[in-house]
């Protein structure tokens, strides 16, 4: 985590060996300043001793007192069960686990401190397995003058362990050395932060008298002080990353006419103004020698892929190759099927890649695209594959960017014209991101938003049904599909689990067979080969197939517009993004669509509430904003996005009013303290060099 130039060897600390620093390199620390930024989860009141009548369940506390006795009890486990007296009551002590030299310890008479929880047991309070320490040497034993902090730890680390590190670093601290404070004086008192040295000696050590509440919630001003400065160093590094690749040198490609004017000519209705003024962002990005980094943000339905079909034949038109890239084959198959349909008019030959394509025709689809005989290319992570040779890349479409590591899409940039050149990004995707999110995951990219939905979308009817009325919904699946349209009926798990209760796509597939003979009924899961997920996809799209019970693989891109009632089982297990873009599979024809969140009872209030909002809103961008409340940045992006740091101290959530001024003071510090700006992200991020590098 620390530079190297701001970095102090653990051995400096007493009582450091090998066995013990492998131990902290698991958690991440290697040197003091590790240790120092390595900041208590919670706090333990061990400031005052309680008297043992005054305890109450729940409790955590400290008591003195005499022993009255221990005994080895058996009940449903053997324990060891202590009395303990102070004069104001008794109080038992219990322990499973113990040894035969604590029991010979606990001699009657004998006077101990201890610190646990408070529990309601067989015996009236008690408290099990607490810390212990004798009182019967001559020198009295001070109470702590602070909180006793509680750190995250690992196996083999005990809390004993990683005060006592704590306590070092802090006297490091004390005799005279110091962490390097690297925001400007100006600047801290232009923020009205306290220094950096102050804040983390608090959060270390906080008296007593703290406001234990605001510590808590993370509100102290202790925590703000750390919270500003990792979000500037995640700011810093990811305006380098921009920096970075805007540095080089990207094809300039002019306006297109005559591809798009007979693109536009063939398409049933013309484009909604958001698609317009967007297509104009990109169209002027294109034109410009450095790397277009644009992020497209729609809506479900609102469009993108037309707009990408602009982006495509302006690049095209110039004499460039395009590479469009989705997560997964099911969505790069639909992409690779409607770009051929636009372009093959147009004599642009469309080049197929993924996972599943082996042999010759994987042989003759790389010849083409290392040729440059397929202008366009449509795949899945297939495409940054190091076999994969293009003959001049000039514009790489990312589809679903939260499915794929930062990494993973700038290897992309490596592919352009003979490595002369930075083929432009675009990136889209229909899980619209929350602003304070944007601000901070997606900092290198420039924003553009698709706000307006095309004419004719229906907006869909949602309803929460209790799993107990299964036979209702049958009955309105058999009354709509009758009247000729088709469903889905959308499972969260492909085998059955009586732990999670969530019915089985296999199982509700069998069970609707049945209870629907008249209904022609496919099933889709991740588990099958990619070439049957293929023909059920285009059975249901041709209109073979009423009904389609499938897992989340049809989350994101599947489009058939006669399908208008969807069905979610257990949707209290999926986050509000996820079944947001899930019901924007129906609505997308001009018959009311309905969404049927089928739940599982009892619902937590929680569960409840969260569903309510699915209800209650259609504003993808309103839902994405409750998601970021309820579930946290990191569930709302994936866990597969490697652009977003995990923050020790910060969140998202909680900080967001931080900021717009972080944004503010990153600028500030690239221009006159660049020194300082790689000092701060090697501080705070684990990898900080990922960024310089990718």
């Amino acid at each position: 985590m620390s530079s190297r130039q701001d970095s102090t060897p653990l051995t400096v600390l007493k009582g450091i060996g090998p066995a013990l620093a492998e131990k902290l390199g698991k958690l991440g620390l290697r040197s003091v300043e590790d240790v120092l930024f390595h900041l208590p989860l919670r706090y333990q009141d061990r400031t005052r001793v309680m008297p043992i009548g005054a305890l109450r369940p729940g409790m955590d506390a400290v008591i003195e007192g005499s022993l009255l006795g221990a005994d080895v009890v058996m009940g449903r486990r053997r324990s060891l069960l202590c009395k303990i007296q102070d004069g104001t009551g008794t109080l038992s002590l219990r322990f499973y686990y113990f040894s035969a030299a604590l029991k010979a310890n606990l001699q009657r008479g004998s006077q101990w401190r201890c610190y646990g929880e408070v529990r309601p047991g067989a015996s009236g309070l008690e408290i099990y397995h607490p810390e212990l320490q004798n009182l019967d040497s001559s020198t009295p034993l001070p109470v702590n003058e602070t909180l006793t902090p509680i750190y995250p730890s690992t196996e083999g680390l005990s809390q004993q362990r990683l005060r006592s590190l704590s306590e070092a670093a802090l006297a490091w601290l004390a005799q005279g050395n110091s962490l390097p404070e690297l925001l400007p004086t100006e600047l801290l008192d232009d923020l009205e932060q306290a220094p950096l040295q102050e804040a983390i000696q608090l959060l270390h050590r906080p008296p007593p008298s703290i406001d234990l509440q605001a510590l808590e919630e993370g509100r102290h001003w202790a925590q703000h002080r750390l919270a500003f400065e990792e979000l500037l160093a995640h700011q810093l590094a990811m305006l380098r990353l921009r920096a970075q690749i805007r540095s080089r040198e990207a094809p300039a490609m002019p306006p297109s006419t005559e591809l798009s004017d007979a693109f536009l000519k063939h398409l049933p209705f013309a484009l909604t103004g958001a698609q317009q003024r967007v297509g104009a962002d990109i169209s002027h990005d294109l034109q410009q020698r450095q790397p277009m980094l644009r992020l497209v943000q729609g809506d479900v339905g609102s469009g993108k892929t037309l707009v990408a079909a602009m982006a495509a034949l302006q690049a095209l038109e110039a004499g460039w190759q395009v590479a469009l890239m989705a997560p997964t084959e099911i969505l790069a198959e639909q992409h690779h099927a409607n770009f051929s349909r636009w372009l093959a008019p147009l004599g642009i030959s469309v080049a197929w890649l993924a996972g599943k394509l082996k042999g010759k025709a994987r042989h003759n689809q790389l010849q083409m695209i290392a040729t440059g005989e397929a202008a366009m290319v449509v795949g899945t992570h297939a495409l940054f594959q190091d076999e994969v040779r293009f003959h001049n890349l000039g514009l790489a479409i990312i589809d679903e960017q939260h499915r794929f590591g930062v990494q993973q899409r700038l290897s992309l940039r490596d592919k352009g014209a003979a490595g002369r050149f930075s083929p432009h990004q675009l990136i889209m995707t229909a899980t619209p991101i929350p602003r304070t999110l944007a601000m901070s995951a997606y900092a290198d990219l420039d924003t553009s938003v698709l706000d307006e939905l095309p004419p004719g979308r229906t907006p869909v009817n949602t309803v929460l049904v209790a799993d107990g009325r299964r036979d209702e919904v049958i009955e309105r699946v058999r009354a709509g599909c009758a009247e000729g349209r088709q469903a889905y009926w959308v499972c969260t798990l492909i085998e059955e689990s009586e732990q999670l209760q969530a019915q089985a796509a296999e199982v509700t597939w069998q069970a609707l067979c049945e209870s629907l003979p008249e209904l022609s009924i496919g099933l889709i899961h991740g588990r099958m080969k990619a070439s049957e997920k293929g023909e059920i996809m285009a059975a249901f799209k041709n209109g073979d197939l009423h009904l389609l019970v499938a897992t989340t693989v049809i989350e994101v891109g599947v489009d058939v517009p006669n399908a208008s009632l969807m069905i979610i089982e257990n949707p209290e297990r999926l986050g509000l993004a996820q079944l947001h873009q899930l019901r924007g599979r129906v609505g997308r024809g001009s018959t009311a669509s309905h969404c049927v969140l089928l739940y599982h009872n009892p619902l937590s209030h929680l569960g409840r509430e969260r569903l309510s909002i699915m209800r209650e809103s259609s504003d993808g961008f309103v839902i994405a904003e409750k998601d970021l409340q309820l579930r946290g940045p990191g569930e709302v992006l994936g866990t597969r996005q490697t652009g977003l740091v995990q923050f020790r101290i910060a969140d998202l959530v909680r900080d967001a009013d931080l900021l717009p001024r972080v944004q503010l003071v990153a600028r500030q510090l690239q221009v006159s303290h660049p020194h300082n700006s790689q000092r701060l992200i090697d501080r705070w991020l684990a990898d900080g060099q990922q960024f310089a590098q990718v």
